[in-house]
């Protein structure tokens, strides 16, 4: 027995405990926030310092890791407009000017403190590698870094709930690592088909005083797309996905 104890305490520390693999969870972190081709509905609000509040029905559908577009569908001043993002190119479709106009991805479609690659989200693995992963107490800290020079955070610090693998907050920084923003990641809701996920995304900025900005999602589902629904000529018929 004491020489059996011997050789598996020889095994043990003889032999490095395996690393997390940092990538590897950060493309589970993906898959836990949403399927990889899906549709949602969601609301965004943006908090005014004076009080005022600007609202936005949206309508999403996005196929594998690069891939997404957007329908707007309030307010009345808005309706009809549709959203385009492939990789880092993205487009803004308005029904009266009646072609794509190209946005880019540190503007905002609907004003307020998330930009256009908050909106128009790809996964987090498509656009970051992981440079080191920390574990302060039941969270994960991911440090995570751009892969090229068109991402619109060089750097992100991601918080990750250890037991549900989901972001509960970032740091989006300059390559300074000076802090742009910070995104809270709450209301954690069981959306059906498997999907565990916060259902409210909140940001503010010391780049924005007094502003902030609310994601909050109704529904969010798998869904089998066509190709040709992420085309610049599709982006005038959007409204018939629904």
């Amino acid at each position: 027995m004491i020489k059996f104890l011997t050789v598996i305490s020889f095994l043990l520390f003889s032999f490095p405990v395996l690393a997390l693999d940092g990538n590897q969870l950060l493309n589970q972190i993906d898959r836990n926030l949403n399927p990889e081709s899906f549709e949602s509905y969601r609301k965004i609000i943006n908090n005014e310092p004076d009080g005022r509040k600007k609202e936005y029905t949206y309508y999403t559908v996005k196929k594998g890791k690069d891939k997404i577009a957007g329908l707007f569908l309030a307010p009345a001043s808005e309706k009809g407009r549709t959203t385009l993002r492939l990789g880092d190119n993205m487009w803004l479709y308005i029904p009266n000017v009646g072609k794509p106009v190209r946005i880019t991805s540190l503007q905002s479609v609907v004003g307020g403190v998330f930009n256009n690659a908050d909106i128009l989200a790809l996964d987090y693995a498509e656009e970051y590698l992981v440079e080191k992963v920390e574990e302060p107490g039941n969270e994960y800290l991911l440090r995570l870094k751009a892969k090229t020079k068109a991402v619109a955070y060089d750097k992100l610090n991601m918080w990750v709930d250890k037991s549900k693998k989901v972001p509960t907050k970032i740091e989006c920084l300059t390559e300074a690592s000076m802090l742009i923003k910070t995104i809270y990641f709450k209301d954690v809701k069981d959306f059906g088909g498997g999907l565990v996920r916060p259902a409210v995304i909140e940001t503010d900025s010391p780049l924005y005083k007094g502003y902030k900005s609310v994601m909050i999602f109704a529904k969010i589902k798998k869904r089998e797309l066509k190709d040709e629904v992420f085309t610049l000529t599709y982006m005038p018929k959007m409204e018939s996905l629904r």
